[in-house]
């Protein structure tokens, strides 16, 4: 149970990011435009095949409250970025379990020149592991040259 930072104004534009008023009726509207968020955070981790027993997205603002039990550690370290890796979302509350423990992976933020063989090279002082970062992010990631600013990437443990 961790909360992740994550940079707003960056990632997929799975929601309208309106800013909301403070009357009654933008209340309202700023209900129903949660409520959609949080669907389409849902389904764009369904559409993903990443399954997680019981998922639950609530929004509060830019932070997304995630919770359920995640088979594996991967599984849950995916949707912690499927979620977080969304424009409009700042901060993720990981309230998720896990079924089958293992040790968890760092997180990268993308810089601007970065590329899979830069980070490996970091990680791991071999750029040629790229593709170990790119399997890791995998179904999110598509194409291992597309990443970019801003972006949250899982980089596992990898046996030398």
């Amino acid at each position: 149970m961790s909360l992740f930072a994550f940079i707003k104004d960056v990632g997929d534009k799975l929601f309208g990011s309106k800013t909301a008023e403070t009357t009654t009726e933008s209340t309202t509207a700023s209900v129903d435009e949660s409520a959609k968020a949080e669907a389409a955070i849902t389904e764009a981790i369904h559409d993903l095949d990443l399954h997680v027993e019981n998922l639950c997205v609530s929004l509060d603002g830019d932070t997304a409250t995630i919770s359920g039990t995640a088979m594996d550690q991967s599984t849950k370290e995916k949707v912690i970025l499927v979620v977080g890796n969304t424009m409009g979302i700042a901060m993720v509350n990981d309230q998720m379990d896990v079924k089958h423990q293992a040790p968890e992976a760092q997180f990268h933020t993308v810089s601007k020149g970065d590329t899979l063989g830069k980070i490996a090279q970091q990680y791991y002082g071999n750029a040629m592991k790229y593709p170990e970062i790119f399997e890791a992010n995998k179904p999110m990631l598509k194409d291992p040259n597309l990443i970019y600013p801003g972006q949250v990437l899982r980089i596992p443990i990898v046996e030398n």
